[in-house]
């Protein structure tokens, strides 16, 4: 966007104009006034913001998802879009602690209009594909309460949800869509319920998927929000007194309730139930084995990860703790 180039043009502005190398950038960002700071992150939030989706430019998202095709979909929802959220952890937070710093009120109110109020929506959708691209779109909220907690452990949590939501909802799209090349549609009430007895490993795929999109314990989302959760309430360890970031953390836990809500209403209208007299005798079958063998892949690596999330984060902990203490400094 106009806006986020902006910003970059300012940023080289700022440290002089020699070089856009990253570490070059880092070198020179004690010429960057606090005043500057504070601008240019602004510029740089609201940019990858669109990109990510954050509340309120996340408008274009979920219907580009529900529309475009599935392999589309999948890398829109599950790797476009950490493109920004690296932005913000590579270049805006360690050039612009300052401004990093002044916005963090700001950013938590938007995060949570994520979280909840976009959680609410997604309760409210009458179709698979939409309800998917309003998830992904909620559950960025709790990405950008990491960033905003601005330690390591909420970093942590950011970078590994990043992880975890990418595979997930990916893994749902693509489960969503061998669904409607089998029932042509996928609104909740055309399908009907009850599929589960058709196609018995795209309901178990697609339960395995649902479980890690909401967080259940023993997947990658939920050692991320665990994460996210404990980097938000730290600085409460620290001083004893509640801030922003604490309530932000504590109304955020509303959107694991919301979550589960939307997410297993869905299962249950589309699998659980009596099968329709139409869908009882319509030819299609259950998934492939080339479509079960890719579900099974990421639903493992999903598990992995979620038992030992070390086999991921230890090859970015030093660059998040070496973030968190410039952050902090």
């Amino acid at each position: 966007s106009l806006i986020l180039l902006a910003g970059l043009i300012a940023l080289f502005v700022a440290t002089g104009g020699k070089s856009f190398a990253i570490a070059d950038l880092i070198g020179w960002r004690e010429q960057i006034s606090p005043d500057s700071q504070k601008s240019i992150y602004l510029l740089l939030l609201i940019g990858f913001g669109i990109l990510v989706s954050l509340f309120p430019f996340h408008s274009w998202a979920p219907p580009a998802y529900a529309q475009a095709p599935t392999p589309v979909s999948m890398l829109q929802a599950g790797v476009l879009k950490k493109f920004g959220l690296y932005g913000l952890i590579r270049i805006a937070m360690p050039l612009l602690p300052a401004g990093a710093a002044h916005w963090q009120t700001l950013l938590l109110v938007l995060l949570l209009g994520n979280i909840l109020i976009l959680g609410l929506v997604t309760i409210a959708q009458r179709r698979l594909d939409t309800l998917l691209g309003y998830s992904s779109v909620m559950h960025m909220g709790y990405v950008f309460l990491g960033i905003a907690s601005g330690n390591a452990i909420g970093l942590h949590g950011a970078v590994l949800l990043m992880f975890a939501h990418g595979v997930s909802i990916a893994l749902l799209f693509a489960l969503a869509g061998s669904l409607r090349e089998r029932t042509g549609t996928l609104d909740f009430d055309e399908l009907g319920g009850g599929l589960a007895k058709k196609a018995p490993a795209l309901g178990l795929l697609f339960g395995f998927a649902a479980f890690a999109s909401i967080g259940l314990p023993g997947f990658a989302n939920f050692a991320a929000e665990v994460m996210v959760f404990f980097g938000s309430f730290k600085p409460m360890f620290d001083t004893k007194a509640l801030g922003a970031l604490q309530w932000a953390g504590i109304l955020s836990l509303w959107g694991v309730v919301i979550s589960a809500v939307y997410m297993l209403r869905a299962y249950r209208k589309i699998f659980k139930g009596p099968l329709t007299e139409k869908d009882a005798k319509a030819g299609f079958g259950d998934l492939t084995l080339a479509e079960k063998v890719p579900a099974v892949l990421l639903i493992i690596a999903l598990m992995a990860v979620g038992f030992v999330p070390g086999l991921l984060l230890k090859f970015l902990s030093p660059t998040l703790e070496a973030l968190a203490m410039a952050l902090k400094g």
